[in-house]
């Protein structure tokens, strides 16, 4: 601010040095003996011009300077706000983990008090069947373990919003816990915080779940309609649902407990499964999976639940890493299996097959985005998805084609955003141009339909005896059956990413280890997979 005050006292002091230069300049031509040609004139005239361009100039640099302290200022209030909002986000998450804290010492005071008192009453065990009292002692040494996990369980853990899990998973009723699950799908969160406690509860929870898996290939239903039949999707979710609370509960017991739970006899019942069900997954590629397979996903959560992913090929269940790529416990299983190492390659296979936003979320969580840069591929994504719209001419388009146009993009523009967001890529990959573009497609689709709902003009009749009402045919406008959404609604805890995948093999030139074969894939960019548009949930 002090060089601009002593600049414009400069600028404002020129019309004091043309005044002396003036008088100077008469003084020299009273003295001078020849006439000069050099008019005074032209001289004040030259140097006015000089001070009035000085004088813009310097007031164009003062509104540039305003202008960037403007930014400056709004840019630090943002900064502020973002600091703001991240301090309040991490005060509500220390008070969340507090509240947990407090309730886990609540549990394990009462555990320890529970303990005491029972310490001190006989060793009998009693049970809720029809058996009556039974000694440790009697009992095979599987029932030992798990009734003992049980009453911890219940002494630290009480299943409180559905006691009947309970008493399914003691009577060991796999058919009963499907029912019960699918009865209550609207409720599957608050099913899942308690199906690993109600599991401890029965008498082998291994045998359990792997009973569970009866019916996961129907035999009347072939391999390429299972997505078609809303029955058996619910039971295949309700299975890896099964599989992953057993996971949960194993993290939570010691190396003693997950033995007797998981013994060698179960391992090889679940290898057994799992061979049984492989040569099926060869059958099926990356374009019918479109990276949501719910058959890859059981087979893998089956070698990680019970710890047999050692006695298959890696190689080979790296291969069917791409068709679970969509889903949330992708990135879970890839580790549980060990196949950490193998996921440059994964990506690699992604980012040649189009699938591009599947391998930035893979390339995030495995640390691998120097490797895989995200915002080029999520630029290239968005490009590839544009390009891949049929090219529509204004003159001929039909209106179902540009409706169709318009939502391959709106649902690719929507999948980038996302991904930004998650990410907080948004200082690399501003996403208001995006936005914008989201507004204006949707505003359209919006004007389209508006537009098709109005009421058409009445016509004449052929005979031309006026106007008459239009009958329809009304048997033919009901719809006597469900939509499979409606009669299975999709489960909370697998949703997949929400966003199109292209089936074109756009390749995109990025370092990485060896990759694996894939057939190319056919048909039009976005595929035929699931469309889900359900939140990222982790």
């Amino acid at each position: 601010m002090e060089d601009t005050r002593s600049v414009a006292t400069l600028i404002d002091s020129t019309t004091s040095k043309i005044q002396q230069l003036q008088k100077a300049f008469a003084e020299l031509e009273s003295l001078r003996a020849v006439t000069l040609n050099l008019k005074w004139k032209e001289l004040e005239e030259h140097f006015h011009g000089l001070e009035k361009s000085l004088k813009r100039r310097f007031h164009e640099l003062e509104d540039q300077e305003k202008e960037f302290e403007s930014k400056t200022r709004n840019a630090q209030e943002m900064l502020q706000k973002r600091e703001a909002a991240v301090v309040s986000k991490e005060q509500a998450s220390l008070v969340r983990l507090q509240e947990k804290r407090d309730a886990a010492v609540f549990s394990i005071t009462n555990a320890l008090d529970k303990h005491r008192k029972t310490s001190e009453e006989p060793a009998d065990v009693s049970c809720d069947g029809d058996s009556g009292e039974l000694s440790v002692e009697e009992k095979p040494p599987d029932s030992v373990a798990s009734e003992t996990n049980s009453e911890e369980t219940k002494s630290s853990f009480e299943v409180k919003l559905y006691p009947q899990l309970v008493k399914l998973c003691e009577e060991m009723d796999s058919k009963g816990l499907h029912k019960f699950i699918s009865d209550n799908r609207k409720n599957l969160a608050a099913l899942k915080e308690e199906i690993p406690w109600a599991l401890k509860a029965a008498a082998s929870p291994s045998r359990l779940v792997l009973e569970s898996l009866e019916g996961f290939y129907s035999s009347e239903v072939p391999i390429v309609d299972g997505k078609k039949d809303s029955n058996l999707l619910g039971l295949r979710r309700t299975c890896i649902m099964l599989m992953e609370c057993l996971s949960f509960l194993l993290s939570n017991l010691d190396m003693v407990s997950v033995s007797a739970v998981i013994s060698d006899d179960f391992k090889e019942q679940a290898k057994s499964i799992a061979e049984e069900w492989k040569p099926k997954l060869d059958a099926l590629d990356m374009d019918y999976s479109n990276g949501n397979s719910l058959e890859a996903h059981a087979f893998l959560q089956l070698l990680a639940t019970f710890g047999i992913a050692s006695d298959f090929n890696e190689e080979e269940l790296s291969r069917l890493i791409p068709m679970v790529s969509r889903r949330r416990q992708a990135a879970d299983l890839c580790r549980s299996l060990g196949l950490s190492e193998k996921m440059p390659g994964v990506v690699e296979v992604l980012v040649n097959n189009g699938r591009l936003i599947d391998a930035v979320n893979l390339a995030f969580s495995f640390e691998l985005t120097d490797q895989f840069s995200p915002v080029p591929l999520l630029k290239s994504y968005l490009k590839e998805a544009r390009k891949a719209s049929p090219v529509v001419k204004p003159g001929n388009a039909s209106p179902t084609a540009q409706i169709e146009v318009n939502e391959r993009e709106l649902s690719a523009l929507k999948a980038v955003i996302k991904c930004v967001e998650e990410h907080n890529l948004e200082d690399q990959y501003p996403v208001d141009p995006l936005q914008k573009r989201v507004i204006l497609l949707e505003k359209a689709k919006a004007d389209k339909k508006r537009a098709n709902e109005a009421p058409q003009p009445k016509r004449p009749r052929a005979n031309g005896a006026g106007y008459g009402p239009r009958v329809a045919n009304i048997a033919a406008d009901k719809t006597f059956y469900p939509r499979v959404t409606d009669m299975y609604p999709q489960y909370v805890y697998e949703r997949p990413y929400v966003y199109p995948v292209p089936s074109d093999n756009h390749s995109i030139p990025v370092l990485g280890s060896a990759t694996y074969n894939f057939p190319p894939s056919h048909g039009n960019y976005f595929g035929n997979g699931y469309q889900y548009q359900a939140p990222y949930l982790h």
